[in-house]
């Protein structure tokens, strides 16, 4: 496979896991049940469908990627457990906005550590699409002081997190994607598992929280997984933040809520920031 076709299948993957991402709003207002019992649900739900992938792809050996994920996949597994119990112990103690806004620092973070680790050099319009993208979700958001000291630091480790995670899976090519995304999305259902009202769960949710693992957690890590090790760090991470623009989105298609001016300014920057970028790289690619 050629360079330049492997760097469009990265930002194929990378934007269809974002879009994937998106839509844990939508999940989370059709479900309603504590957000602890669908983290839970999610990640269990989510594991047995990458897991159903693996044995439908390795057949009789599909113990081997497991086997072989290594320190290195041990590694990005507890990252992202990590990163999920930061991100989930954050929403109670800081807001929206400022979560919103400190996860839009990823692109910067992801082009620092992918400098240290990598010796990759962001390109300057990947460098400039992350600083609009960063002020249009800041327009989305808001920058009230609502938040707090811990909330903040802890929605802080959870964007490290995920930008460490990409620089595992970009730097590692050995590492079994597949077997990484389901242990970890496994052990994040697990964690929050002692924390949820399983007595509340009805027989329709047992369906909603299958969906909501499958594409949201199953679709999502697997796709990006593939995604970022075919990208540079800073790429990654800044069309992830598509994230942001698109989860309003689809509460407003499905629930009807209108979004606010500012929601909407905010959220056009975003998007033509990352679609910008997008040209800009196929056209780099082209030359």
């Amino acid at each position: 496979m050629s360079a330049a076709r492997d760097y469009q299948l990265g930002l194929l993957f990378v934007t269809l896991s974002a879009i994937t991402w998106s839509t844990a709003g939508f999940f989370t207002r059709l479900i309603g049940l504590d957000y602890a019992t669908m983290i839970a649900g999610r990640g269990i739900f989510g594991a047995l469908g990458i897991f159903i992938v693996i044995l439908a792809t390795h057949r009789r050996n599909w113990m081997t990627p497991f086997a072989t994920m290594g320190r290195i996949g041990l590694l990005y597994v507890a990252i992202v457990v990590v990163g999920m119990i930061a991100f989930v112990g954050s929403l109670g103690l800081t807001s929206v906005a400022h979560s919103a806004v400190i996860f839009a620092t990823i692109p910067f973070i992801s082009a620092l550590l992918g400098w240290i680790f990598l010796r990759e050099r962001p390109a300057f319009e990947a460098v400039a699409a992350s600083l609009v993208a960063l002020v249009g979700v800041g327009i989305m958001v808001g920058f009230g002081a609502d938040g707090g000291i811990i909330g903040d630091f802890l929605s802080l480790l959870a964007t490290v997190c995920m930008a460490l995670s990409i620089i595992i899976i970009r730097g590692h090519t050995q590492v079994s994607i597949t077997a990484c995304a389901c242990l970890g999305s496994l052990m994040s259902g697990l964690v929050c598992l002692p924390f949820a009202s399983l007595s509340t769960i009805g027989a329709g949710d047992i369906g909603l929280l299958a969906m909501f693992g499958l594409m949201n957690s199953a679709a999502g890590l697997t796709l990006f997984s593939l995604g970022s090790r075919r990208l540079p760090a800073i790429e990654t991470a800044l069309i992830s933040t598509l994230d942001t623009p698109l989860a309003p989105l689809w509460v407003w298609l499905a629930f009807n809520e209108t979004a606010g001016l500012q929601t909407l300014v905010g959220g056009v920057i975003v998007l033509l920031a990352v679609i910008g970028h997008i040209l800009m790289s196929q056209r780099r690619q082209r030359a």
